[in-house]
């Protein structure tokens, strides 16, 4: 049996897989992933490798068995349909009959379009009848501190968030969270709220920012509209600006922050506070 994470060579899918290593031998942890040779340095580590792509579904044919638990990542192509594309793992996880399924989808409380596809596929993996874990991720820190280059440049944070609050934590917890869902105990269809321990203000952000860098960062708060053409403008496809901006004025509505506590409890220990992302990223 194999605990089998899709997605593997992405940003979370490795620190999953990176995690796992330190917790159940190598030869028990199945990567699904694209492009075979960018798991080069997973297989070298005794990681059994599976090539399957979510726009063919012959490819998951026969790559689950009996007893896996897989780790579902959401897929990043909003253009190619992706509740099809989760749909494609879900059924070929249940024709193999495997003891969990766990999915990366977002807070319950989040109603931006950008949830309405994690709400579509956890549909159907409750309507498959398989023992699912709804792993409800919260923002990640790197949405913000992998992208500081023209918040430096200009010295702004701009957002279309108000005074909003994001109760977000590094990928790596996140990850640890799944780790401790797939190997752990008791877990079967189990929905897990997940955000760090902290919520903060864009404003907070910006003093974090200038705090560490000893220069001036304000916020800029701007309405949705023109964050979706600052956005546009910088190269992102219309409809995914669309969808980040929708995003922000979902966190200023506070749906954006996770107060069950569920990722520090699965995890046991604290989340990374944002500082500690910002350094990071300053130090990078």
């Amino acid at each position: 049996m194999s605990i089998v994470v899709t997605g593997a060579t992405g940003h979370l899918g490795r620190h999953v897989v990176e995690q796992l290593l330190e917790k159940v031998p190598a030869d028990r942890i199945t990567a699904v992933v694209r492009d075979e040779a960018k798991a080069g340095d997973l297989a070298a580590r005794g990681v059994k490798l599976a090539v399957a792509d979510y726009n063919v579904p012959e490819t998951f044919d026969g790559l689950f068995a009996a007893g896996d638990k897989v780790l579902l990542i959401s897929g990043n192509e909003f253009d190619k349909g992706r509740v099809g594309q989760h749909t494609v793992v879900i059924e070929a996880a249940k024709a193999a009959g495997v003891a969990l399924l766990a999915y990366t989808s977002a807070p319950g409380t989040l109603k931006a379009a950008l949830a309405d596809d994690h709400r579509a596929t956890e549909e159907v993996l409750l309507a498959s009848g398989l023992p699912y874990s709804l792993l409800r991720n919260g923002w990640y820190h790197e949405n913000y501190t992998e992208n500081l280059a023209p918040v430096l440049e200009h010295g702004a944070v701009v957002a279309a968030a108000g005074d909003g609050r994001v109760s977000s934590a590094a990928r790596a917890d996140y990850a640890a969270a799944a780790v401790a869902v797939l190997t752990g105990e008791g877990h079967e269809n189990t929905t897990y709220e997940l955000g760090g321990d902290e919520a903060w203000s864009f404003a907070e952000y910006a003093a974090e920012l200038s705090r560490q860098t000893g220069r001036e960062i304000v916020y800029n708060a701007v309405p949705v509209e023109t964050l979706t053409g600052i956005l546009t403008g910088a190269g992102v496809p219309a409809p995914v600006a669309g969808m980040l901006a929708g995003v922000d004025a979902s966190i200023e509505k506070g749906e954006l922050v996770v107060s069950s506590g569920d990722l520090s409890r699965l995890t046991g220990r604290p989340t990374t506070p944002l500082a500690e992302a910002v350094t990071a990223a300053l130090k990078g």
